[in-house]
């Protein structure tokens, strides 16, 4: 199926009174703009901005109208004011940065972009946002979450994926600044500097192609996660409700360097971290919290003091651990430890598998579903996501 634009997904949005026609009136307007154009926040709330550009660039104020011109190569701090942002001699509620060359950069904070830049006052201080094409941040957003190096298939999976999720956090998340943000809380983005020959060719092979639920126009929010250790897992046994295309499959991440890992403790450590119980004795897996994709979602923590139950995320960050797939918690006697079981010398080792919160696409999984198994991006994309199929927006 071929979705003809992705704007259709508007439809539910708008007042009925408007009715069928008008809807698709505006929908035929609104959908070139939804599908190439993506504002990224880069620096939110700050003092100060450094502002640049490789090329001359237009200054344009709030309204549009262009204001001067920025010399190449030439820098300048944008800073907030009261009313405002000023840049050099330049001052307004909101002010613009675009390259006279399209095939220009801008300098945003301490990094390139493509594009063009927009500092607006907002908050206490200005927030720079970066009017970016979509591929164009997705040439980005490929070297920051894989390798450019990787296989040409996986590499497309991703590029699929991430335009996926963008899409779908503009409808659901954007404000009035930007649509998306630039860090792993949404995707990374770093500019050109995650750019390379291979991301180019997998974004520009899939360009326009998003994961929708099958037989709908709905974009699905395409999560994904370096390495689930072995399975991923449903949505509700890792967030609070259950998304019809996020269930969990047997993964294809063996071999990835954070398929297994261990991470150990001293008893008094253990103990300073996870607290209540006094001197902890064990921790142990509640076996009927056990999910779909292996993961306990919670643990009985026993100490000296009493027991305490705790959930498989709280144990995660008390324990900055890489993934809320702990496999088993061991005590373990040092060489040093005296005969007592319990010693204050005792060691446990954290034993756990993946690297993220194990939902949707795994990344190691698709570099050995791409270079061990020989699948192509589409085959990777509908293992991950069940009941799922391929669109195209236009």
């Amino acid at each position: 199926m071929t979705v003809r634009s992705i704007a259709l997904g508007l439809i539910q949005t708008l007042p009925r009174r408007y009715g069928w026609l008008t809807a698709i009136f505006w929908l035929i307007l609104l959908a070139p703009a939804y599908a190439l154009d993506l504002r990224v926040m880069i620096q939110e709330n700050q003092g100060q901005v450094n502002i640049g550009s490789s090329s001359n660039a237009l200054v344009r104020d709030d309204s549009g109208k262009v204001v001067g011109e920025l010399a190449s190569m030439n820098g300048f701090t944008a800073q907030a004011t009261d009313r405002g942002v000023a840049l050099d001699r330049w001052k307004s509620s909101t002010i613009s940065i675009e390259p006279k060359d399209k095939n220009a950069v801008v300098w945003i904070g301490d990094k390139w972009y493509r594009g063009k830049a927009v500092i607006t006052r907002a908050g206490s201080g200005i927030t720079a946002v970066n009017h970016v094409d979509l591929d164009q941040y997705l040439w980005s957003v490929l070297g920051g979450e894989m390798n450019g190096n990787w296989p040409q298939e996986a590499l497309k999976a991703q590029a699929v994926a991430a335009r996926s999720y963008a899409l779908f956090r503009r409808e659901k998340g954007a404000n009035v600044l930007y649509d998306v943000g630039n860090t792993t809380l949404w995707q990374v983005y770093r500019g050109v500097q995650d750019e390379s020959g291979g991301t180019q060719q997998a974004v520009n092979a899939t360009s326009q192609q998003v994961v929708i639920v099958r037989g709908t126009t709905k974009v699905i929010e395409a999560v994904f996660h370096s390495s689930s250790g072995g399975h991923t897992d449903n949505s509700e046994d890792v967030w609070s409700s259950r998304v019809s295309y996020l269930r969990a499959v047997k993964d294809y991440d063996d071999g990835a360097p954070v398929f297994r890992w261990n991470k150990t403790f001293t008893r008094s450590e253990l103990s300073s971290r996870i607290t209540g119980v006094g001197l902890i004795k064990s921790i142990l897996p509640d076996e009927k919290s056990r999910t779909s994709g292996e993961r306990y979602l919670r643990w009985t923590v026993e100490g000296e003091q009493g027991k305490k139950t705790i959930s498989a995320d709280d144990l995660q960050d008390a324990l900055d651990l890489k993934s809320s797939k702990v496999l088993a918690i061991t005590p373990e006697p040092t060489k040093t430890a005296s005969t007592k079981p319990m010693s204050a010398d005792v060691t446990f080792n954290v034993q756990g598998g993946g690297f993220g919160h194990g939902l949707g696409m795994s990344q190691y999984g698709a570099y050995n579903l791409a270079s061990k198994y020989n699948w192509n991006y589409q085959q990777i994309l509908l293992h991950y996501y069940t009941g799922t199929q391929i669109g195209q927006i236009k």
